[in-house]
């Protein structure tokens, strides 16, 4: 990046993936005293690198088929393979020292610093000091909080974000093959989520582990998942395929209920922010004279002027008339400046520009620095472009090509039950739109 404008990198065709397969064989828990299976028999295939999130209704035994892979629940048949080997047979307490796990919250001891939370495993495995505390800190970096400020601190001096970024350095400490994920950001709010799920991206993208992740949200899901896993009652798979794939061609009623009628917009969520076109920002660090950055913005053609720090953070995105006002770029920090990384979805992005009134939103890097920025038309082309896509493949009759005299007698009638007049529209014979009756014509 430089002080002129910043662009944004292309992304890497390669990578060296350090996560192992995973493969589970007529894996089945019956649980004592129970008639049904909490998950029948299950034949899963599970690539190395890949993010694989499980979702399904409460009950559908996603989470206990998240906890069978590392025998923190035995199955009761079936065997179980990591890289090749049988883990089914080795020693539960050594296979987990092998792989990471992330719980909601973060699951950090309270008395304990930091630093201590996440070299709890190399401490076990018997690390020795210097190479404990040089993981510490690389991993503090990897999950975007500073060690020097971080380190020494306790949970309870850190918002919900940072435990659970701090869970996930944690569970990465002994550099694991493996990590699962059992509802890891359904406990902050969504802000903190989406910037957390992009960090997971940005952390994935740098290690390619194996990484399985259980959720109730399907967006979350089609957000991180190379490939999203639907489990029914039962454990029983109803489709394990890509999101894209799942979004197009739902594998049965099930699956096309579960996805729910969002389908169309839920395809902004499988559209990254990188994968449109970001424009070139203006960059400016504290202390400059504003002289100096409002023609170099001129000279850009820009409006906007994006304020860095030393690593090229975004700290605020004044226009040039705001830039001239003061002397020197100052050092004001926007609590409410609207960024998202590369790794966001174009929902991410609406979402942001909508909470902040904005028209355009900051694009980061793995590392949080600014790359370029976003606006609200370049999201609005992409929807229309999915728009566009699904009526092509719809069979809808235009008012043109109607025949007469084929249409509905009934009208439908959109109206909140709540609102007056009602109760005579559906006595009237038309049934409100959302009845059964109704979904089911449309």
């Amino acid at each position: 990046m430089t002080d002129s404008t910043t662009s944004s990198p292309a992304d890497p065709t390669s990578r060296n993936v350090t996560g192992e397969s995973i493969r589970l064989e007529g894996v089945m828990k019956r649980y004592r005293g129970s008639s049904e299976p909490a998950v029948a028999r299950l034949d899963l295939e599970i690539d190395a690198g890949d993010i694989v999130a499980f979702v399904g209704p409460s009950g559908c035994g996603k989470t206990t088929t998240l906890k069978m892979i590392n025998r923190l629940i035995e199955p009761t048949e079936g065997r179980i393979y990591i890289g090749g080997r049988d883990v089914t047979a080795e020693n539960p307490d050594s296979l987990r020292q092998s792989i990471g796990y992330v719980i909601q919250s973060g699951g950090l001891f309270p008395h304990w610093s930091v630093s201590k939370n996440i070299g709890a495993i190399p401490r076990i495995l018997k690390w020795d000091k210097k190479r404990i505390a040089e993981r510490t800190e690389y991993l503090l970096d990897l999950v975007g909080l500073d060690a020097a400020t971080f380190a020494d601190r306790l949970p309870k001096d850190m918002s919900g974000g940072q435990q659970q970024r701090v869970g996930v350095a944690r569970a990465l400490a002994a550099d694991p093959p493996v990590l699962l994920m059992d509802e890891p950001f359904g406990a902050v709010d969504p802000i903190t989520r989406a910037r957390l799920q992009d960090k997971l991206i940005a952390i994935q993208h740098e290690l390619a582990k194996t990484i399985v992740i259980v959720t109730h949200d399907f967006e979350e899901a089609t957000k991180l998942g190379d490939k999203v896993l639907i489990l029914s009652e039962g454990g029983r798979i109803e489709q394990f395929a890509p999101p894209e794939e799942i979004l197009a061609n739902p594998a049965s009623p099930f699956v096309e209920e579960f996805v729910g009628s969002g389908a169309t917009l839920a395809h902004l969520t499988l559209t990254r922010v990188r994968d449109v076109d970001i424009r070139d920002v203006v960059t400016a660090h504290v202390g400059e004279p504003s002289g100096a950055v409002v023609s170099r913005a001129r000279a850009a053609g820009e409006e906007w002027v994006a304020v860095v720090d030393q690593h090229g953070r975004p700290r605020a995105w004044p226009s040039i008339d705001e830039v001239r006002a003061k002397p020197e770029i100052s050092d004001y920090l926007d609590q409410r400046l609207p960024v998202v990384a590369q790794s966001s979805t174009l929902n991410d992005a609406l979402d942001s520009m909508l909470a902040t009134s904005q028209g355009g939103v900051l694009v980061t890097d793995g590392r949080g620095a600014v790359v370029g920025a976003l606006n609200i038309a370049a999201v609005m082309e992409a929807i229309r472009g999915q728009l566009a896509t699904v009526r092509d493949d719809d069979d809808h009759v235009g008012y043109l090509d109607h025949a007469e005299g084929s249409a509905p007698v009934e009208t439908p009638v959109v109206a909140a039950d709540d609102e007056p007049g009602f109760e005579s529209a559906t006595d009237a014979g038309a049934a409100p739109v959302g009845t059964p009756e109704t979904s089911a014509d449309r």
